[in-house]
């Protein structure tokens, strides 16, 4: 007999979706996590703190950081505010190979990287899922729009996500709560782009911040402060903390075991099934196991990828569900770096009040119906928004005592920031495999990434540079700078791939479920399972993908058939 009927392994995003939908089902679930218990409002030690109350008022110790957090520190989003919910690098290296740069941010806790993502969620359409099949880069996804349309519903419908109407074919609408306010700024720039290229959109972000509360869920609307990585003890937020979690212990039917490094998917050859998981305590450095009928892997896609990896065995020498030997291939992230950024004059008499946490986005426009001839065949699309600078920007800034002060008590001018993400293309030299001689803290092999941006995705930032000052120009703006040259793999925080779908179980590792070719209870459902990357944020395909996979994983349990 089984010790669970599903084992989950992650609480993150994508996790906690998972951890809900079976628990919902009847299902008994393990939910696994390698890092430590967060309680939500409990345990959020910074959400409210001011900067006085901080050792060094919000801007970290920089020996510390320079020691321990070498790559977590480069993240914007890390402060001294929400260090605590990142990862120590010194304790959890990783490699990259040789001519590679890959910064690899990451959150090991309960909630993982819910309690810090940026919250855009976009819808994919099938410019982004026919993709790879239109111009032959990668393979074909197994499944269209309308196949996840109805689960696009469902988690939108759930996590609340408020945002815009705005009848685009590459942006499919959602089901949203009201949008946030553009600013003055942003409206006329919206105005004034639509008229010179009726084709091109600026809208509000679509963003997992409620605008209404939800008050049946314990969740509030939106306090405007834009301090949302700290934990929101209004749960005005989507995390797992303030949504799947509690839904899924709601039913009595969840066991949730934190500071648990998952070291193995043990697998059966003679029944071609998996059994069940194995894990380290990193509290008492004992060894556990657990068994279940389904194990769902949710760990983020590079953890994902790295623990399939780890589960070679002599039936699957290569990893666990890996006959096609592709898994580790073809990972992506988002090339992505700073367009343009313009002084925009004529709103010097307007400012805003509040700490909107959500931005503007220019949805892609290149290389829809026909291919437009650049040096690229997929497209990009912008995220910014128009700021004021405040009273920091004194410290750049001429001038000495009580007329510099009160200069600095009004807003600076407006800026309007625009930052590309082009689609990043999967290719097999992108690539996750154990390194043969470095091991971690449990003498476990660290993951090695080999990745680099190509030839595509630089052609794509050229043009978006080019474009991002036109349509600012346009739009009345002084462009003072650009940037066409992608960060490092990482930057965008979007890593994907490494066991794609795809209806060849020679050339993917999943099939259109999110199901293991090789081992039929064995699901993964994470950013792991992507077959390409379109150019906008992917966590809601994700969590649809996800609410699909046990829907599916429930019927073929009910049937008998795994």
């Amino acid at each position: 007999m089984q010790d669970f009927d599903a084992i989950v392994v992650g609480s993150g995003i994508t996790g906690g979706w998972a951890a809900k939908e079976l628990t919902e089902a009847g299902l008994k679930v393990l939910m696994l996590e390698r890092g430590r218990e967060i309680r939500h409002q409990q345990d959020y030690e910074t959400e409210t703190k001011a900067p006085w109350e901080l050792p060094f008022r919000g801007l970290g110790d920089s020996a510390l950081y320079q020691r321990e957090f070498p790559v977590q520190a480069l993240n914007r989003h890390f402060t001294e505010w929400t260090q605590n919910h990142f990862v120590n690098d010194h304790e959890n290296p990783y490699a990259t190979a040789a001519g590679s740069a890959f910064n690899w941010y990451r959150s090991y806790q309960l909630g993982g990287r819910s309690l810090t993502w940026g919250r855009q969620c976009y819808r994919w359409s099938d410019y982004d899922f026919g993709a790879n099949k239109r111009d032959g880069i990668g393979t074909d996804w197994p499944v269209r729009y309308a196949d996840l349309a109805p689960w696009y519903d469902k988690v939108e419908s759930f996590i609340g996500v408020s945002g815009a109407h705005e009848g685009l074919a590459q942006l499919p609408d959602g089901r949203f709560q009201p949008p946030m306010a553009l600013s003055i700024v942003e409206q006329a720039v919206r105005e004034r782009i639509a008229a010179r290229w009726p084709d091109r959109c600026l809208t509000i972000g679509r963003t997992a911040n409620l605008t209404e509360a939800k008050p049946d869920e314990g969740r509030a609307p939106c306090q405007y402060r834009n301090i949302c990585n700290r934990g929101c003890s209004f749960g005005a937020y989507f995390s797992t903390q303030s949504s799947t979690l509690p839904a899924a212990q709601s039913t009595g039917r969840l066991t949730l075991i934190t500071d648990a490094v998952v070291e193995r998917v043990d697998h059966d050859p003679k029944t071609g099934r998996v059994t069940g998981v194995r894990w380290l305590d990193t509290k008492t450095k004992q060894r556990r196991s657990a068994t279940s009928r389904i194990v769902f892997l949710n760990a983020g896609a590079f953890n994902s990828v790295h623990l399939l990896l780890n589960s070679a065995s002599e039936a699957m020498p290569g990893g666990l569900a890996n006959s096609s030997g592709v898994l580790g291939t073809h990972i992506m992230d988002h090339a992505n770096t700073l367009s343009a950024i313009a002084l925009m004059p004529g709103f010097e008499a307007h400012t805003t009040f509040g700490n909107r946490p959500t931005g503007v986005v220019i949805p892609r426009f290149r290389n829809l119906e026909t291919l437009d001839g650049n040096g690229f065949t997929r497209g990009y699309s912008f995220q910014g928004g128009a700021l004021q600078s405040a009273w920091t920007r004194g410290k750049r800034a001429a001038g000495l005592g009580a007329e510099l002060k009160q200069e600095l008590h009004r807003p600076g001018p407006w800026r309007m920031v625009l930052v590309a993400f082009a689609e990043s293309l999967p290719r097999a030299t992108n690539r996750l495999s154990l390194h043969k001689s470095a091991t971690d803290a449990n003498g476990l092999p660290q993951l090695e990434i080999a990745f680099e941006h190509g030839a595509q995705e630089r052609a794509a930032l050229a043009d978006a540079k080019a474009e991002a000052a036109a349509m600012l120009t346009a739009a009345g703006g002084n462009v003072v700078m650009g940037l066409d040259q992608p960060g490092p793999g990482g930057t965008a925080i979007h890593e994907m791939g490494g066991a794609r779908m795809g209806w060849d179980a020679k050339t993917s590792v999943l099939n259109r479920f999110s199901q293991a070719h090789d081992v039929p209870n064995l699901f993964v459902t994470d950013g792991a399972q992507m077959s390409s990357s379109a150019c906008q944020n992917p966590s809601l395909t994700y969590m649809a993908l996800t609410a699909r996979a046990c829907d599916h994983a429930v019927g073929l349990l009910k049937a008998g058939t795994i």
